[in-house]
């Protein structure tokens, strides 16, 4: 089992997130060890999954830095759409691959991962929905459960959560 004793990780969050994708990686980082942190467009709000679970925020995005932690989690559903769009969201994620840290996309949030423009040269996977948006953005398509490229992790859809996971925690205590 991986340790991340006291490693810290953010979790992106709005409304119409895929459940799944949210949830079952942030309760694997904290059965590891890992502290993680929902962080949405407001800090206390409640957000609600596209299956109608809901997750409240730990944080607002504007109130987070990368320097605090060492990865991020990019959940899908249709929220990626919309938090593609926020500044400061793009610029965690720039910051966190500057920093070479864990930036963990699966199904449509890879979005948020093309338009913060880290993805030219990287090899991904993701809902095959995006598959064009991936290729046109530079990124090296893969159809697979779960691809690995340095400190990215990607994967494809809900089904796809254990490998995610493996992968995150593989990346996550590397680092």
């Amino acid at each position: 089992m991986s340790n991340l004793s006291n490693k810290r990780f953010l979790v992106f969050v709005d409304d119409i997130y895929e459940d799944l994708e949210l949830w079952y990686p942030k309760l694997r980082l904290i059965e590891a060890g890992g502290i993680v942190t929902v962080a949405g467009p407001k800090a206390g709000a409640k957000y609600e999954g596209k299956n109608g679970y809901p997750c409240v925020s730990d944080a607002a995005i504007g109130d987070v830095a990368a320097a605090d932690f060492h990865g991020v989690i990019l959940p899908g559903g249709f929220m990626p759409d919309k938090l593609r769009r926020d500044p400061q969201v793009l610029k965690l994620i720039r910051d966190f691959d500057a920093a070479g840290k864990l930036i963990a996309a699966v199904c449509h949030g890879g979005w948020m991962a093309i338009s913060a423009g880290v993805y030219r040269g990287v090899r991904v996977t993701g809902s095959p929905g995006i598959k064009d948006d991936l290729v046109n953005a530079g990124a090296i398509w893969e159809d697979a459960p779960v691809v690995v490229d340095r400190h990215f992790v990607s994967s494809r859809k809900p089904d796809d959560l254990p490998d995610f996971c493996k992968g995150i925690l593989q990346v996550a205590g590397d680092k």
